[in-house]
């Protein structure tokens, strides 16, 4: 009667084990990017390993501040976010934990990661200058510096200093150049400026459309979707400092959480998507160029052509961005 009930029981839990195991594994992502970009992705990981993703979205600095305020106790076991500047900011914290994996150097250039492994590149976005087919010829124009000449003067437009997109820029120029050349090719720009900084820079390119100004600095996604909205669109990108640095770019990336609960399936998720498959899924979605430099990035955004990059490793991004905005204030740059 024991054996018979023993081999019963025996039955029962062979029945119910898969089913409870099915989703055993469990990656829960709190995201800076929407979701929109990043749903994809999870959906196709899930069904390929069978791993539930958990996400939830916001902008990078609450995300931050919630990881931070729930401490031990957070669910979150990945951070994605945008900007280096950010990805700094959260190492620094002490919310990231370092990673040690052969497939994520391989995959992600060192410039593109943090020096410790905390966190890690998963697209690359450049931030270059845009300008009038019809009010510029490319030959006015060559480095960010030029900028500042007089030769543009009324002619300029600008994102907000406010945004960190422009605060890594100037953080990468300090890098490159120090404060005081930095603090005065900020001051050019200023002085050249057509109107007040925008808030985005989608109204600093509406802004070239209209005839306010002539040339303005985006992240070319931005001119991606404008382009996909008007194919004739009477703008241009053009590549800065090709015979110098190369042209500035930045990451969205993430990391593992210190407090991760589910670390070894987050550590395999990150490692995912920096692999060729989901690189392509994760860069395509936003207009955003492949970190792993074995993929190549749509036929859409390769038509912008090929451009030396700046190879400053993005982390300087964050380490002197506190630099940077104070210089920006001086320079009152808005």
């Amino acid at each position: 009667m024991k054996r018979k009930k023993l081999l019963i029981l025996l039955s029962v839990l062979c029945l119910v084990l898969p089913a409870a195991n099915l989703f055993a594994a469990e990656v829960v992502v709190y995201s800076a990017r929407n979701e929109q970009l990043i749903k994809p992705l999870f959906d196709v990981y899930t069904q390929e390993t069978g791993v539930k993703i958990t996400y939830i979205t916001d902008k990078a600095g609450p995300l931050l501040e919630k990881i931070k305020a729930e401490g031990s106790n957070t669910p979150a076991d990945l951070l994605i976010t945008v900007d280096a500047g950010n990805l700094w900011n959260a190492a620094r914290s002490g919310i990231l934990q370092p990673i040690t994996s052969s497939e994520l150097e391989m995959n992600i250039p060192s410039n593109f990661r943090d020096t410790d492994n905390r966190w890690f590149g998963l697209s690359v976005r450049a931030r270059t200058i845009v300008y009038s087919k019809e009010r510029i010829k490319p030959s006015e124009l060559s480095t960010y510096e030029a900028l500042a000449d007089p030769e543009l003067n009324g002619r300029l437009c600008l994102r907000t200093s406010k945004k960190v997109y422009n605060q890594s820029l100037v953080a990468m120029m300090i890098a490159e150049h120090g404060i005081k050349k930095t603090e005065d090719i900020v001051k050019g720009w200023v002085n050249n400026l057509a109107a007040k900084p925008f808030s985005n820079d989608t109204g600093a390119m509406q802004a070239i459309l209209a005839g306010q100004c002539d040339a303005a600095i985006v992240n070319t996604y931005y001119f991606g979707r404008l382009l996909k909205q008007d194919p004739q669109l009477p703008l241009k990108l053009f590549w800065p400092d090709q015979q110098g640095s190369g042209v500035h770019v930045n990451v969205s990336g993430a990391g593992v959480t210190k407090y991760a609960k589910n670390r070894d399936e987050a550590v395999k998720l990150l490692v995912w998507l920096s692999s060729a498959k989901a690189q392509n899924l994760f860069a395509d979605s936003n207009m955003e160029y492949p970190v792993n430099p074995a993929v190549k990035p749509h036929p859409d955004v390769a038509a912008w052509g090929d451009f030396k990059k700046n190879i400053i490793n993005v982390s300087e991004a964050g380490e002197l961005q506190t630099e940077a905005i104070k210089l920006m204030d001086r320079a009152r740059y808005q």
